[in-house]
């Protein structure tokens, strides 16, 4: 399973979204991973028909998620269609814009990796058992399933700073290195500091840092129903079988979900003090749209132009006119109304109409910036965008003329009018000059020795989002994360625990094995025994069969608890299991 699976959403999404994608790679789980899988699965099952929404036990069976193997994505994909979805592998962490914008399309973003043993109960990275037995489940609630649509089409418009990209490469780093066996504590202690300290930065919170909170306390860490009996319905709870039991109890405070939960902030690195419950999954979209209409996406004007100039990256402005201008914001002027009155980027700009790039308005046309005034036309009451091919020729823009005007902020503009452009309403949203001069007080904003100057018509900067209006303006397809995951190689003694794993699964399954239980139970005390795992698996087995040699792994295991008391609730709770199947 070496390709990647196929599902008619995937062949709809945009190139720039598919170069996160990865082979699932099924082949490289080991026998380890699958008995974690099913150890997770099976304690998970048992306890959260007790507290999970009624949606993931159903869910599960909908989606084709099995208990006893780790779901290949092509298994997945076959069934998720059935419910408008799709799934696809990544590796790791993903930048936030383009996890949400998979969300928008409908496809569920899985980390195909698997955590360790070590790491069974709770891992910050993103690995399958979190996101296919947490996220996948739910989805097959309609209701659900549009609040996460919705909050991928809002999310992947949401503007970043300069300090949430580092953070997220921090944090990505942070999550491999301690998933990865062979990394050194003082390594991961470094890691630890840096996302310490990025987090305990003073710094104002973007949009996109309060959706990321918004996604927390919802997606992840969800609880539905009242704060005196909630369910839950959050991925990162659904996933982690401590948390999900000690979640429930009165150690953790219930609060009513609001949106006032976007400025609550968390540690993915510990256990949350504090959770939100909603009514139910309707309410969650109502929260959102009430975020959405305070971000710079509907408010536009000079607070959402200034956060793209903050975030230092690709992002668009809409004109009143729908002209969408996308490129690196550099500066802007405002007036004393606090109204912008001109802008630029710098670096490729594009210039669109409707998500579509205006012809002849490419990264070609404009690859150093691009600059305009707005507002309107001093001494005129008719805004520029509103003037009939009558009107242009009564304030004398005539094509091929030369021709100076003034704004009402004081720019100045003075060239030879070629030609100009309207949209679909009628609405003139481009005009260009030659020999063009655009003054403001002392400062020339454009020369003519520049080329020609394409001015966007428009008076105000109505949305302002992250990402360009039309993907196909820009390459996008630049993503190199700093790190990428650690694949582990095996030792000669790993490999045979890998044998001794495999051959307990063949007979749980009645195929051929190699070693009788017997044999392994022998093996696994003389060379690996500090693994818990097989040995509950083999305890399973032989407890209603063999109680002699039942006898003899919970000796095992009580010795293993003595020695290694933090592994006591694990152990525990895999007895338990098996005692109540």
């Amino acid at each position: 399973m070496t390709g990647i699976p196929s599902n008619p959403l995937l062949d709809k999404l945009p190139p720039h979204l598919k170069q996160f994608i990865k082979p699932q790679q099924y082949e490289a789980y080991t026998p380890i991973d699958q008995a974690v899988w099913r150890y997770v699965m099976r304690k998970n099952v048992a306890s959260l028909s007790k507290v999970a929404h009624a949606s993931y036990l159903k869910g599960l069976e909908k989606t084709g998620i099995a208990i006893d193997q780790i779901p290949d994505m092509y298994g997945m994909n076959r069934i998720l269609r059935d419910i408008g979805w799709a799934a696809v592998a990544v590796d790791g962490f993903i930048p936030p814009n383009a996890f949400m914008e998979f969300q928008a399309y409908n496809i569920l973003v899985i980390a195909s990796d698997i955590r360790q043993l070590e790491h069974i109960a709770y891992t910050p990275a993103p690995d399958i058992i979190h996101e296919a037995a947490g996220h996948a489940p739910i989805i097959a609630n309609a209701d659900y399933a549009e609040y996460l649509r919705r909050f991928g089409q809002i999310g992947c418009k949401a503007i970043s700073s300069k300090h949430d990209y580092e953070l997220y490469e921090a944090i990505r780093t942070l999550s491999i290195l301690k998933e990865a066996p062979t990394t050194p504590i003082t390594a991961i202690q470094a890691a630890e500091k840096k996302v310490a300290a990025l987090q305990n930065k003073e710094v104002t919170p973007s949009e996109m840092t309060l959706l990321r909170n918004l996604h927390w306390w919802t997606v992840e860490y969800g609880l539905i129903g009242t704060v005196t009996s909630p369910k839950i319905y959050g991925a990162g709870l659904l996933s982690s079988i401590g948390e999900s039991e000690w979640c429930m109890t009165d150690q953790v405070a219930k609060l009513p979900y609001a949106g006032e939960a976007a400025h609550q902030d968390f540690d993915i690195t510990q256990p949350q003090p504090q959770l939100f419950v909603t009514p139910d999954f309707a309410y969650l979209c109502q929260v959102l749209e009430e975020f959405a209409d305070t971000m710079a996406l509907r408010t536009g004007g000079h607070r959402g132009l200034a956060k793209l100039i903050d975030s230092e990256n690709l992002g668009t402005i809409e004109l009143n006119t729908g002209m969408q201008i996308s490129g690196v914001f550099s500066r802007m002027i405002k007036n004393q109304e606090q109204e912008v009155i001109y802008f630029e980027t710098t670096g490729p700009t594009a210039l669109a109409y409707r998500e579509k790039e205006l012809i002849g308005q490419g990264v070609d046309t404009h690859p150093n910036g691009f600059c305009a005034p707005l507002g309107k036309l001093k001494g005129i009451n008719l805004a520029i965008e509103n003037m009939s091919p009558r009107d242009l020729k009564a304030y004398h823009f005539y094509d091929g003329e030369y021709i100076e005007f003034e704004y009402e902020s004081g720019i100045t503009v003075a060239g030879t009018n070629i030609t100009g452009r309207r949209n679909i309403k009628g609405e003139l949203i481009l005009i260009q000059f030659a020999e063009c001069t655009i003054r403001y007080k002392d400062e020339y904003l454009f020369r003519p020795e520049w080329g020609t100057f394409d001015l966007a018509v428009g008076t105000a900067i109505v949305a302002a989002f992250s990402g360009p209006a039309d993907d196909a303006s820009f390459d996008l397809i630049t993503h190199l994360p700093s790190m990428q995951t650690i694949k582990k190689t095996y030792t000669p003694a790993e490999r045979e625990l890998h044998t001794l794993y495999q051959a307990v699964r063949n007979v749980r399954e009645g195929a051929t094995t190699k070693f009788s239980l017997e044999a392994v139970f022998a093996i696994l005390k003389k060379d690996h025994a500090d693994d818990w795992l097989l040995a509950v698996e083999i305890y399973e087995l032989v407890s209603d069969r063999s109680p002699a040699f039942a006898t003899q792994v919970i000796a095992h295991l009580e010795t293993l608890k003595n020695r290694k008391p933090a592994l006591k609730e694990l152990i525990d709770g895999g007895i338990a299991i098996t005692e109540v199947v």
